[in-house]
């Protein structure tokens, strides 16, 4: 199975000193990297985190050092990245540190501690690095190119993004990065990485962009830069340069069977990563857009039922009440096109770009209802935890009869099902074994509230769609489905 292992860096080539011929964003493979990793390195950093307890349970003779195989050497990255060899080929052997952690931070130390990377973004002592790298530290420290080490504040932490800046004090400017454009690069560009695999400080690795735009799931902003730069656990945090030495990602994930480099690493672009580090900076958190309506996309099965032309933009399944959504007139059954002047791809887009829409701005949202464009002013809120704009789950129905038997709601059945008192429509009271409703996700105590456009209001309602469904010759009817308070779409086949 393949896991999502958090590690490397991306650093894009050269410096346009180095390139031949043409310099630009990308600029063509240059005869060396060392000018650009000479004037980078000093500003990459290690990232040291502890976490109380400094040290877990063990065996008294390893708490004294004498058990493991290397403990003749000192705690040292040396001695870390000998053990997780020998943990890989021989785990029951001493001296090992367990599992390893996810999105790529060192495996956990003896001691506590976890090691990352990180850059500097200012002289003055602010640096970047991932959320996960210092999650749930007591203390931090990094440590700079030319040995010393310094003790880091957390300013500001997004899991979201899994972004974290710190700061620390020195008696001197310290060497920093600038970022770049994340937006100008293509696919195929030279990208360089600087480092710490595996507590090894001051790696440098050399790739191009193999990808853009990916969701890895991690988070519901995805857009990472993909990779093929190797990159190791111990990299989590660190630069992606460009040719030009401008940071235009911040490397986060790996996938991995082994949690080893098999050339598919992913960084968070400067132009997600910027505004959310310059928002810590000043604020120390970050603030992001809500709407307020549950989306999810429109499958194939829910385009035909629908009469759409294509599978773009934002099926809103559910408004939430007072939310700017229902302010705006949003409606369940609007398909979202447009969100302030951009074009809608799906959900995923659309959450991005409500997220990064200013609370208290308005966004002009244009939606397809009843095969009409509407358009709409919406006055955009901030999002507060625990509130999400959720992308909803699709269930994939099969074929054969419904398989559904359908109730009014009566005041025993709202008892039985304790379903809220503002709840109108059909109840789902049975489900037959192995029914497309079955296979479709319809459980007893479902209550149906739209079945295609229509409001329902009653079983016979769903009946008479469902009549009208077939004789049109359509082979699914979208059925609008509440469930613990949340709303959603199904597609279900006709048979």
């Amino acid at each position: 199975m393949w896991l999502v292992v958090a590690a490397g860096l991306l650093l894009a080539s050269a410096g346009p000193a180095l390139a031949q011929g043409k310099s630009g964003p990308a600029g063509e493979m240059p005869a060396s990297f060392a000018d650009l990793a000479e004037a980078k390195l000093p500003s990459v950093v290690t990232i040291t985190a502890s976490t109380a307890p400094e040290r877990p349970q063990m065996a008294q003779s390893d708490q004294q050092g004498g058990a493991g195989p290397f403990s003749m050497l000192p705690d040292s990255p040396l001695r870390d990245f000998m053990e997780e060899l020998l943990r890989r080929q021989m785990p029951g052997v001493p001296g090992g540190h367990g599992q390893g952690a996810p999105r790529g931070e060192a495996p956990a130390r003896p001691h506590g501690m976890s090691l990352g990377s990180g850059f500097i973004v200012d002289s003055s002592g602010y640096v970047v690095t991932n959320n996960h790298v210092v999650e749930h530290a007591d203390k931090v420290e990094v440590t700079l190119t030319d040995k010393r080490k310094l003790p880091a504040k957390i300013v500001g932490t997004d899991s979201k993004t899994d972004l974290a800046l710190l700061k620390v004090e020195s008696d001197k400017p310290l060497p920093s990065v600038s970022w770049g454009d994340s937006s100008a690069m293509r696919v195929g560009d030279w990208v360089v990485a600087i480092g710490n695999p595996f507590g090894l400080g001051g790696t440098v690795t050399a790739g191009i962009i193999s990808a853009r735009a990916r969701d890895i799931g991690a988070g519901p902003y995805d857009d990472f830069l993909q990779t093929d730069a190797a990159i190791n656990r111990g990299n989590s945090g660190g630069p992606m340069f460009n040719v030009k030495g401008e940071v235009i990602g911040v490397n986060t994930a790996i996938f991995s069977q082994s949690g080893g480099n098999i050339g598919i690493g992913f960084a968070i672009p400067a132009s997600l990563a910027r505004p959310v580090i310059d928002e810590l900076r000043n604020n120390g958190r970050v603030t992001r857009g809500f709407l307020g309506v549950t989306i999810q996309p429109v499958t194939p099965d829910i385009a035909k039922a629908l009469d759409l032309k294509d599978q773009s933009g934002a099926l809103v399944a559910d408004v939430s009440k007072d939310a700017p959504g229902a302010k705006a007139g949003l409606k369940s059954g609007d398909l979202i096109t447009e969100f302030g002047g951009k074009q809608v791809a799906g959900p995923h887009e659309l959450t991005r770009m409500v997220a990064q829409t200013k609370p208290g701005d308005t966004a002009r949202v244009v939606v397809l209802r009843d095969g009409k464009p509407v358009t709409l002013e919406a006055r955009i809120a901030e999002l507060q935890p625990p509130a999400e704009q959720a992308e909803a789950k699709q269930q994939q129905p099969g074929g054969g009869q419904l398989g559904l038997t359908l109730a009014p709601i009566t005041p025993e059945l709202r008892k039985e099902f304790s379903l809220d008192s503002d709840v109108s429509g059909a109840a789902v009271v049975e489900v037959a074994p192995d029914s497309p409703a079955a296979k479709a996700g319809f459980e007893p105590g479902d209550v149906i509230t739209r079945a295609g456009q229509q409001a329902v209001g009653n079983p016979g309602d769903v009946a008479n769609v469902v009549d009208q469904a077939r004789k049109s010759g359509k082979d699914h009817v979208i059925l609008l489905r509440r469930r613990d308070g949340q709303s959603l779409f199904v597609p279900l086949p006709l048979g």
